[in-house]
């Protein structure tokens, strides 16, 4: 866990981007711990000296704590939520080997199709989606029985393959696993983290949308 001290603050601040599937998953594992965590929507064209200090990376998720160490990697940020509320068990759930297939190869050749239109990448990532479609065929969710971390530490990537040509993706068969996307995200849990932020803007500051009581 990359975590590194900075001064304190009243409350953890969440560096994000609303559409980085980084991003999506550490709100998705702060959402459902209850955490109360502020959330800065920054401009990734126009990082803010905040984010550059805390982490030289400078890559979306970055948590920065009350206490000021900082988490800039993304599994450990939904890690680090769940450590402290886990209500839906989702680290009982959780498949260390797919998360890393998917955080590699899966993300490499989407990356190559998204934004170089390689049609063999396309392919390969078919390939790796087409496991899991098989591997729902033997469980209802891809981290066994109910929905877990490997669930959700995956779906936002899954989502962005499917966005890249989603009638290609439609007519592919994968009958298991695009029906596991649909019904993860239209869930309450996900339409809340993806809401846009009410003060408008590509630099604005809001509290992550709170959850029902469960």
């Amino acid at each position: 866990m990359s975590v590194r001290g900075m001064g304190r603050s009243a409350s953890p601040l969440l560096f994000s981007f609303r559409r980085c599937p980084y991003a999506i998953r550490a709100r998705l594992a702060l959402a459902v711990s209850g955490i109360d965590v502020a959330v800065h929507e920054v401009r990734l064209s126009a990082k803010p000296a905040a984010l550059l200090a805390a982490s030289p990376k400078a890559t979306v998720p970055v948590l920065v704590l009350a206490d000021g160490r900082v988490i800039d990697e993304s599994l450990d940020i939904m890690r680090w939520a769940l450590a402290l509320h886990d209500p839906e068990h989702w680290l009982a759930h959780a498949d260390a080997a797919v998360i890393a297939t998917n955080d590699t190869a899966f993300k490499q050749h989407l990356d190559a199709w998204k934004y170089r239109g390689s049609g063999e990448d396309r392919d390969a990532g078919l390939a790796i989606l087409a496991a899991l479609d098989v591997r729902l065929a033997a469980q209802p969710q891809l981290g066994g029985a109910r929905p877990g971390l490997t669930d959700m530490a995956i779906l936002p990537f899954v989502r962005q393959f499917a966005a890249v040509d989603s009638a290609w993706f439609a007519g592919q068969p994968l009958p298991r696993l695009q029906h596991w996307l649909a019904a993860h995200l239209a869930t309450p849990l996900f339409q809340r983290v993806m809401a846009k932020s009410q003060a408008g803007g590509d630099t604005s500051t809001s509290s992550l949308p709170k959850l029902p009581p469960l």
